[in-house]
Formats: structure tokens, sequence, C-alpha cells
């Protein structure tokens, strides 16, 4: 009988030949062939998959986001007890920074196509992920939560805090990825803001230090 074929499996392969060639090179000089080539397949099975190199990095956008996911869970986990609002929401913003190489890739390809999708007609016409303010509305919803526990500042307003909270994650990776501070340096400047929002200790939360 002839093999099946896991076309997810293999879509995820090309995907991750794709976050492998742009971490080193830089998402704007990646081509499809770059990709199979890495992949160890033909330049045909990339096409038949993706069609266009827009659509290509879209789906490497998302497996990237999938990674993300995953590697939060990973911290939560670590932590044992069951994660109150301001562990989850701290696990959320440490694990965009860049402390390793993954999250390297991942701050550095994220950040690459958004720049690249103001210039270029066919990425921008690609949507950028399919709920833009998936992590938003998830970090709004935490504050709340502890708001409604008295763990957080009920004067403050939910969707604002994590709309700043994140730019500022944002921000604090830029600066870490081109040598500005320490990666301790910015988990030290969010977690002062955590502390601001999240107003009490959860019960046996760990030392956040």
């Amino acid at each position: 009988m002839p093999k099946r074929v896991d076309h997810e499996e293999r879509r995820a392969l090309i995907a991750e030949a794709l976050v492998r060639v742009a971490g080193r090179r830089g998402l704007h000089a990646v081509g499809m062939r770059d990709v199979a080539a890495e992949a160890g397949v033909s330049l045909r099975l990339v096409q038949y998959y993706f069609g266009t190199k827009e659509k290509l990095l879209l789906y490497g956008l998302r497996h990237l986001t999938d990674r993300f996911s995953a590697r939060v869970g990973e911290r939560l986990r670590a932590q044992g007890l069951g994660p109150g609002p301001r562990a989850t929401a701290e696990a959320l913003l440490l694990t965009s920074l860049p402390t390793d190489p993954e999250s390297r890739t991942f701050h550095l390809l994220y950040t690459s196509y958004a720049v690249l999708s103001v210039t270029d007609e066919a990425l921008a016409a690609q949507p950028f992920t399919d709920r833009p303010d998936a992590a938003e509305d998830v970090l709004a919803g935490l504050i709340r939560q502890a708001q409604d526990a008295g763990a957080a500042d009920p004067g403050a307003d939910a969707r604002t805090e994590a709309i700043g909270l994140l730019a500022m994650a944002a921000g604090m990776g830029t600066s870490v990825l081109v040598g500005q501070r320490t990666a301790e340096s910015a988990a030290s400047v969010l977690r002062h803001h955590l502390d601001r929002v999240f107003t009490a200790p959860e019960d046996g939360a760990p030392d956040a230090g």
C-alpha cells in the first residue's frame, strides 16, 4: 500500500524550515526556494501547499503563535499549583521576551512581519492574525478576574492596562533583542508594572523574583 501522507505534518515541517531560515537571515530575505532547501523538499511541494510566499509567511506566523501558546502553558505547569490571574498574566508577558533562541526568533519574526506588511501590499492583504486582539482580551480578562477577587486595583480600567502591558512587553522585547538591556532587567520592569495592577498576592503563588 502507498504510504499515507500527513499533510499537516508536511506543512509543519515547511513552517519550521521557514522559521529557521528567517531566524538566521531575516524575514525579508527569505524566498520559497530557500525554505524548500532548508526543509529538504522540492520547491514544487512548497508551492503546492502554500501557493505564494505571503501565504507561507502567514502560516509560519500562526505556527509560531501555536508554539508561543505551548511555551506559556509549559511555564505555568512548571509552577506546580494552579496559577491565578497574576501568575498567568506574568507567564504570558515574560514568555514573549527574547530570552532564548526560540523566543528570540518569535519576537524577531513577529516584528519583521508587522513592519514588512506596512510597505508590502501582498503581505498587507493577508490577515496578520485571525484574532488580532486575542492576547489583549485574555490579559484584560485576567485583570477583571483579579479585580473580582480583590487582588487587583478596582479602579483600574482592565482593557487600558492590558493594552499598556502588552505594548510594554513588545517594546522591552525589542530593547533586549538589540542589546539595550538584559532580559532580566526587562522582566523586572514588567513585574514592577504587574505589581501596580495586581495589588494583592495570590494564595500559593511562587515568589515573583
